[in-house]
């Protein structure tokens, strides 16, 4: 699987997050699929919201200018489509093998 490049993330998405956490019961790995982050971020808000300073998170990096952020947005959406992509041929390849006659036992 495709690792799909660093983000810039915003404040309401980290304290959403952390709040699905803390609040919805959910795990740290399912909050971490469902909005595509690493765990390790995850767990790193949550840390960091427990000592109180989660708003401190990311607010020393430079903003970046609107092509930077669609650079990004490309970037990590072009990942997304090649790890689809990539499902979708190892899906195909099965069926084909599976729809061959004498393939299956």
């Amino acid at each position: 699987m495709e690792k799909i490049p660093n983000a810039v993330y915003t404040r309401e998405l980290r304290e959403e997050a952390v709040k699905m956490i803390t609040e919805d019961g959910l795990k740290a790995s399912e909050v971490a699929r469902l909005l595509s982050i690493p765990k390790s971020t995850i767990t790193y808000w949550i840390r960091a919201e427990k000592k109180g300073r989660l708003s401190d998170v990311g607010g020393s990096k430079k903003p970046l200018s609107e092509s930077e952020i669609e650079l990004l947005n490309l970037k990590r959406e072009l990942a997304q489509v090649k790890m689809e992509r990539d499902f979708l041929k190892k899906a195909s390849a099965y069926f084909a093998k599976e729809s061959h006659p004498g393939t299956r036992s």
